[in-house]
């Protein structure tokens, strides 16, 4: 009897690692994806993967289901480590009924995800699915509640990963969602609520599955992605450099990583990037990438609301969240997009003590009535929200422009940000001096001899007296105003400084952010 168990072990454990089979198995090679198991070898460290649930099988008996039985149901879970650490993984093969999710392979969802909360570990979700299992009706649509369930409490408990990596479609869109980061690779992913089929029913719309939900689709229109891969093992690579740049879960420190990088290194480089006509557009990013460590910064959202960049770095080895205006897109202006940009990562940051570097060149919200019909001031009112609420160490730099509302929103002193410093460009003031003195001035403008070479001369004095870092400075809004050059080496013993912040709000069940 013994040998017999052995055997019908060792059966069961080759069923299930042959998945749907040789042929449905070369089909998936052939449209450039990976297979659910090789996806899982690629982003775990070598021989660390531990499985869960090989053995589990559907228990659905109708439509003929009984006869169509795979061990694991068409989902691998398990954990393994990233760079050493724990991690917990679930990835849906393709090759097994469409990776379809039935109320058995829901349970294994929800047990890893159970298993992670406990352990304090991020979740990483591999998705390649033809959406809930129609055999089994009720049953597989209450698995992906179960799941919403987890991710909306494990939601700034542990990071949430997902990466779509094939079809996502339907009520499965929320999972990921609900997660902190979302992965697509380009042509071969696609989200949607209601496919290109529907669509053309109800409304009449011709539209392609990658125009509709591909992955450039959700990276540069709707926001929904965070990063867009050319292949799987890219995608697989980026979340890996994603992970070392995250703390296990809410009560860990942000992780620390050694470098040869000098923190008090200056570079004098720094000093010619802003132009000398404040209405010149630069790339913030060159600023970014001279003061982190390394050079190394790993931009969210690279592609959607370009007037504002975030994304990860290290400063002193220590990884730090980065907020920057843009002047090289929409001239730095906030905008509906932008302000929901920065506010989902700046929150982030917030949930996993990941200080946040603000560079702030900024010279307001958009104007315009598309801007304030859709809803401008709520969205705005979110970055507000996000950098006033925030707890964790907070450091801003004002390059040049900080004017009117934006101002205030860009982690100013006023929102508990801990140091501001400015550069000897900056201006602070409620608007551009050119607007300024056509309000201040109009009268004397207008009556003088020569009302052009007024106005420029009452713009430069403008300037002088109240468009400068040294008037907030006096005040105390601004710690310093400091040399381009000196940004790191300053930026690291502020944050060294604030390595033992603790910071209080008012005891509450939560607030309620301007959704």
């Amino acid at each position: 009897m013994p040998s017999q168990r052995f055997d019908e072990v060792r059966r069961r454990h080759a069923n299930a690692q042959a998945g749907g089979g040789a042929e449905r198995q070369a089909r998936q090679h052939q449209e450039n994806k990976l297979l659910a198991r090789e996806r899982i070898d690629l982003i775990l460290d070598e021989g660390t993967f531990e499985e869960m649930d090989k053995l589990v099988r559907h228990r659905c008996r109708d439509f003929g289901m009984e006869e169509q039985v795979v061990d694991g149901d068409g989902f691998v879970t398990g954990w393994g480590r990233i760079h050493g650490r724990l991690v917990y993984v679930f990835a849906q093969d393709f090759t097994v009924f469409g990776g379809s999710l039935s109320e058995a392979n829901a349970q294994k969802i929800c047990k890893v995800m159970d298993l992670a909360v406990k352990m304090g570990a991020p979740v990483i979700g591999l998705n390649d699915s033809g959406g809930a299992r129609i055999q089994e009706g009720v049953l597989s649509l209450g698995g992906y509640a179960d799941i919403f369930l987890r991710n909306t409490l494990a939601s700034g408990v542990i990071p949430q990963i997902s990466a779509i990596m094939g079809p996502c479609a339907g009520g499965a869109v929320y999972s990921p969602a609900l997660t902190d980061f979302v992965f697509m690779v380009d042509k071969t992913s696609h989200m949607f609520v209601t496919g290109p089929d529907v669509i053309k029913t109800v409304t009449h719309e011709d539209v392609t599955k990658e125009t509709l939900g591909g992955g450039l689709t959700h990276n540069t229109i709707s926001g929904v992605a965070h990063f867009l891969s050319p292949d799987d093992s890219e995608c697989l690579r980026l979340i890996r450099e994603l992970i070392a740049y995250l703390p296990q879960n809410n009560l860990d420190g942000p992780p620390v990583q050694t470098t040869d990088d000098p923190t008090d290194r200056q570079d004098p480089k720094l000093d010619q990037i802003i132009p000398d006509e404040p209405n010149l557009p630069y790339d913030i990013k060159d600023i970014i990438t001279r003061v982190v460590d390394d050079g190394a910064f790993l931009e969210v959202h690279e592609h959607w609301a370009k007037n504002i960049v975030v994304g990860f770095a290290r400063l002193g080895g220590r990884s730090a969240g980065i907020v920057a205006n843009q002047p090289a897109f929409l001239a730095g202006c906030l905008d509906i997009n932008s302000s929901t940009k920065g506010a989902r990562f700046v929150r982030f940051c917030d949930a996993f003590n990941i200080p946040i570097v603000t560079f702030v060149d900024v010279p307001g919200f958009l104007p315009g009535t598309e801007q304030e019909f859709g809803g401008i001031i709520r969205h705005g009112a979110k970055l507000l929200y996000a950098y006033a609420e925030a707890t964790v160490p907070k450091v801003t730099v004002i390059t040049r422009k900080a004017y009117g509302g934006a101002y205030c929103v860009m982690g100013s002193k006023h929102l508990r940000t801990d140091v501001n410093f400015a550069y000897p460009t900056a201006e602070i003031a409620v608007m551009g001096a050119e607007g300024a003195v056509n309000i201040v001035y109009r009268r004397e403008i207008a009556s003088a001899g020569d009302p052009e070479l007024a106005r420029k001369e009452k713009i430069a004095e403008f300037r002088d007296r109240f468009a400068n870092p040294f008037v907030a400075a006096e005040r105390g809004f601004i710690d310093d105003v400091i040399e381009p050059h000196e940004t790191r080496p300053r930026l690291i013993r502020a944050l060294e400084m604030l390595e033992t912040k603790v910071d209080t709000s008012p005891r509450k069940k939560h607030g309620n952010i301007p959704l």
